[in-house]
């Protein structure tokens, strides 16, 4: 699935991945391609993004707006 992280200065990550955890107001959740559609508020905390060669990547956020539509996954950061 691709995914984007963007914040208000700018796009900190973009590309392919496999997997990612978010810090969701109700609890953390992860996403896995095929995901059913979803739009989430997310609260302070770490993103944790595992891309295509198994390398993990993790971005502390203050907050923000998770969508996932068509295996695609935008992250909009605080």
């Amino acid at each position: 699935m691709f995914i984007e992280i963007l914040t208000p200065d700018k796009k900190i990550f973009s590309g392919d991945a496999e997997y990612i955890d978010v810090p969701g107001q109700a609890g953390r959740t992860g996403i896995l391609k095929n995901h059913a559609p979803l739009i989430s508020a997310l609260k302070a905390g770490q993103v944790k993004v595992r891309d295509m060669e198994k390398k993990e990547h993790r971005f502390d956020i203050k907050g923000g707006i998770l969508e996932v539509s068509n295996d695609k996954v935008i992250l909009l950061a605080e």
